[in-house]
């Protein structure tokens, strides 16, 4: 029965997460998060500026995601009622959380990746104008890796 339940808790998360990030992250809803995210800063009534809050704050959003979703499932996390139900959301937020973490550092990394190769690329245009069709000489360095040496360092943190 435990089991049970931690393959719950781990499976869903994911839809959790996946809502939770969409909404508070992808262009396609852009144009909504823009909206709440004006109305946040700038709607008198306090209570609507933390409403429209919700809508912009992956953490915050996921929350409601996990009510919605402990509302269909009826999922309880090691005791049942109320209890288990006040476990599995936090827990269920916890996970969802986790894996949204996981996920921005696996865009970042990938956006880092691209941001490099870019990088390399301009470098190498500029020497192959730079150079006139002079070859380089054996034993110099070559612009490509003196601009690139500090990038190369920082790789090796990731």
């Amino acid at each position: 029965m435990q089991t049970d339940q931690l393959v719950w808790l781990f499976v869903l998360a994911l839809p959790i997460a996946c809502i939770a990030w969409t909404v508070t992250h992808e262009e396609v809803f852009r144009e909504p998060r823009e909206y709440c995210v004006n109305q946040s800063k700038q709607h008198r009534n306090f209570l609507l500026r933390k409403c429209f809050y919700l809508f912009t704050c992956e953490y915050c959003f996921s929350h409601y995601v996990t009510i919605a979703f402990l509302f269909i499932t009826e999922y309880t996390l090691l005791l049942p009622g109320w209890r288990g139900y006040l476990i599995s959301g936090f827990s269920l937020v916890w996970v969802a959380n986790f894996y949204m973490g996981l996920f921005a550092l696996l865009r970042q990394a990938i956006k880092a990746e691209k941001t490099h190769i870019h990088l390399e690329e301009k470098i190498i245009d500029q020497h192959k104008k730079s150079a006139d069709g002079k070859e380089l000489v054996a034993g110099k360095r070559s612009l490509l890796s003196k601009k690139s040496a500090p990038l190369a360092d920082h790789w090796k943190d990731i």
